[in-house]
């Protein structure tokens, strides 16, 4: 987002054909991110959504379902409306394609550009891809299908309106090599340009009524409606006031960035810079094409019956989790795969683990024993200074990655300042200081800690705003100050006034991984999102946040064999900040185990320590390295982690019961 001026970004308009999925959600929610950060650098913001209302698809959907088009476009609508206010997207507008905002304009800019001849009527013979919306030539097809879905194509010859665009084929050429930033990424940039070395044809923009009438009649013809792409792309100005209120048009175009999936990249690269060069208007600066979401190697796609329901996924395991996990994972421009394990991992790894651990350890720290009031300052000392680098480092980090699109990489920076983070209270242990009464000392790193929490809750804001509004509340920040301007968070220790503290519960509970494949594996697809979903929330929260009334019989528990283990060796598992790869002295044979104890302790601490272990547990591969056996450890109520050791000297091997 280099412009400071104005922000104007804009999702694909979404079909009505069907309920939205993973895919919408995916970009509607990058278009909030994105918006949300340009807000809170003071940028003036305009976030555009919609639906593309008009269409074949749109049209054989309520042919399908015996109803009227407009009824079918009425009813489908809320969904993505009601799924928005779900994810908490602040778009501000949402424009349908039926609107009689558009639909003017649309007849405006046809009739312009009918009356000078850049549209022109003539006979066509192609091949037509109704899932597509587009026709093709024989060439084009992979074995007698459609290049772009697979799907089959219909031969169709008709009399058709076609739009100019093969005499701007040179010039968009030399447009997008003199503009790099025009395509994003840059292996989008020249398969755009690996398109046009081929003659461009001019576009057909126009279907008979005879053969399907739902659409925005054409203005010179009647007996025709616009072909749904000279229709769909015109809502990126019809919605900021063109032909209709200059000033906003002049205030928002052209757009800083159009997001879309890379499916659509020759509509939005080739389409429609020649449209507006037609209508004599400057380019957008940014057309971003993402990947897809893959599950194994396919893509989601309702025909596979393979396509995540985001409404599901929200209400099962929380908005912001949801958000967070679309956002971290994908790497903007390349595809990203999509499974439940994946999102358990990230979730219990980043937000569980990392995250909601440090909160709820400096917040209950401050209640206990700084009487929930957190010092407006304190000294600073070597033993912050890698903290303050880190936090410090991601802020920085952040509004980088920001401009070159790439937000994962930023949320990764957020996220090492939060281990650094544990890190630090780990080494400054204020529990030791608490108990032996050095208070100054106590409010030096609690102070810091919280600092850090400051920070990072600033900058994942805008992809968690509901959690991250919770855990600012929590120390202490002003409402005024709970949506952060980024350049104050790139500021360590300003002075303010001490402030009162709410100690949080589990900001992001564990997920009990195993219970929730299983239960997911057990329970049949649900067309209704609705449908026991919140008590599928519930029962998972419970799981996995407390024990308190679960009875155990005594033949299960004789299952477990208990062990005690001498540790020999200790190591670090190269990417997995939390992981440690330790081999065991079982008595009976030598054994690796990874733990995840890295934030609470160095290896070479580690070695020579006789621990208690679950023997018996069965193998499993963690990032890539096999575990046989599990250690057991004690939470402490300020988060600390502590290992379960035996009184006194005892052989390796030794039963634990």
């Amino acid at each position: 987002m280099p412009e400071k001026d104005k922000y104007y970004v804009t999702t694909p308009i979404y079909y009505v054909n069907d309920k939205p999925h993973i895919g919408h959600a995916y970009t509607t929610i990058l278009g909030d991110v994105l918006a949300r950060y340009s807000r809170l650098l003071e940028i003036p913001t305009f976030f555009l959504t919609g639906t593309d209302e008009h269409g074949q698809k749109v049209f054989e959907a309520a042919r399908r379902h015996q109803i009227e088009p407009q009824e079918q476009c009425d009813r489908t609508v809320v969904r993505f409306q009601e799924l928005w206010r779900k994810l908490e997207i602040t778009h501000d507008d949402f424009i349908r394609t039926t609107e009689t905002r558009h639909v003017k304009v649309v007849q405006k800019i046809l009739a312009d550009l009918y009356a000078r001849d850049q549209i022109y009527a003539a006979d066509y013979e192609g091949w037509y891809c109704v899932g597509c919306e587009r026709f093709f030539t024989e060439k084009d097809l992979l074995e007698g299908k459609c290049p772009e879905c697979g799907r089959g194509v219909d031969q169709i010859v008709e009399r058709n309106y076609f739009f100019r665009m093969s005499q701007y084929r040179d010039w968009l050429i030399e447009y997008i090599e003199s503009h790099p930033e025009f395509i994003q990424p840059a292996h989008r940039r020249q398969e755009t340009l690996g398109f046009l070395r081929s003659p461009l044809n001019d576009l057909c923009i126009s279907r008979p009524k005879s053969r399907m009438s739902w659409g925005i009649e054409l203005p010179f013809d009647r007996d025709y409606v616009t072909y749904v792409w000279f229709d769909a792309l015109v809502n990126y100005i019809s919605a900021v006031g063109y032909l209709a209120d200059d000033a906003r048009f002049a205030r928002w175009w052209p757009a800083s960035c159009h997001l879309i999936g890379k499916d659509i990249l020759t509509t939005h690269t080739v389409y429609w810079p020649t449209m507006l060069k037609a209508m004599g208007l400057p380019l957008p600066r940014t057309v971003f094409a993402h990947g897809w979401w893959l599950v194994g190697r396919d893509k989601m796609s309702k025909s596979l019956g393979n396509v995540v329901n985001p409404m599901d996924m929200a209400a099962n395991y929380g908005v912001d989790p949801f958000r967070y996990f679309l956002m971290a994972e994908m790497t903007l421009g390349q595809d990203a795969s999509f499974t439940e394990d994946a999102f358990f991992n990230r979730y219990n790894a980043d937000l569980a683990n990392d995250l909601g651990n440090l909160a709820s350890r400096v917040t209950r720290m401050i209640e206990r024993n700084l009487e929930g009031v957190l010092p407006g300052a304190a000294p600073r000392s070597e033993a912050e200074a890698e903290l303050i680098s880190a936090t410090l480092g991601a802020v920085a980090a952040m509004r980088e990655n920001l401009v070159a699109m790439r937000i994962d990489r930023g949320l990764s920076e957020a996220m090492a300042a939060v281990r650094e983070g544990n890190r630090y209270f780990e080494q400054n242990a204020p529990w030791k200081l608490a108990r032996n009464g050095d208070q100054e000392e106590l409010r030096r790193v609690l102070y810091h800690a919280a600092e850090c929490l400051r920070i990072v809750s600033g900058l994942l804001y805008p992809v968690m705003p509901g959690k991250m509004a919770e855990l600012r509340s929590s120390l202490g920040l002003s409402d005024h100050e709970i949506a952060p301007h980024i350049d104050k968070l790139a500021h360590w220790g300003a002075e303010r006034p001490p402030v009162s503290v709410k100690p949080l519960a589990a900001l992001f509970p564990r997920i009990d991984v195993a219970k929730a494949l299983a239960e997911s594996a057990a329970e049949p697809a649900v067309a209704d999102s609705a449908k026991a979903a919140a008590p599928k929330a519930q029962a998972k929260t419970k799981a996995a946040t407390t024990v308190e009334g679960v009875i155990v019989e005594y033949a299960d528990f004789t299952k477990i064999q208990l062990r005690t283990a001498r540790i020999t060796a200790a190591e670090r598992i190269e990417g997995a900040d939390r992981l440690l790869r330790l081999q065991i002295d079982i008595g009976d044979e030598a054994r690796q185990i990874v733990a995840g104890i890295a934030a609470f302790y160095q290896p070479q601490e580690l070695v020579g320590r006789t621990v208690i272990v679950v023997a018996n547990l069965k193998p499993a591969r963690i990032r890539g390295v096999e575990s046989r056996g599990m250690l057991l450890a004690a939470k402490q109520d300020d988060g600390s982690l502590r290992l379960l050791t035996v009184d006194g000297e005892t052989a390796p091997g030794t039963p634990v019961g």
